[in-house]
């Protein structure tokens, strides 16, 4: 570990497989930016079966490194809404690379034949509009 940072060097990847190379953070991200999750319950509902003592820690872990923001939900009281924040918005191209790779490299994955060609087309106009939607889903 590096004295200053705390971290096992310092290389580049070794700094984003601290953050993300657990089972569960990039899913919390992912549902941030392809179904618009935002609250705790549309986290927990997303498919993967995240416990809720892990899901919390991923989101006080995403909040601590500014990857995500923590607002009181105007419309319920006692729960809170998350948002991407600038930097975690950058992560969207990370995402739509994985999908991608994942897509070329593993048939089965459920990605619609238009979505994989636009991916290798214009993959940089597809990381545009999930920003512009993960956007406008935090608001």
């Amino acid at each position: 570990m590096t004295r200053a940072s705390g971290r096992r060097s310092r290389c580049p990847v070794v700094f984003a497989l601290d953050l993300f190379g657990d089972r569960w953070t990039l899913l919390v991200i992912r549902d941030m930016v392809l179904k618009g999750a935002a609250t705790y319950t549309e986290f927990l509902k997303a498919g993967e079966g995240i416990s809720t003592n892990i899901l919390a820690d991923r989101l006080r872990r995403l909040e601590d490194q500014g990857i995500v923001t923590k607002h009181d939900d105007a419309e319920h009281g006692a729960k809170y809404r998350y948002r991407l924040t600038k930097k975690g918005l950058g992560l969207v191209a990370v995402l739509v690379e994985m999908i991608r790779w994942s897509a070329r490299h593993q048939p089965s994955t459920p990605v619609s034949r238009t979505l994989r060609q636009r991916l290798d087309r214009e993959p940089r106009k597809v990381v545009d509009e999930f920003v512009r939607r993960a956007r406008a889903s935090s608001r």
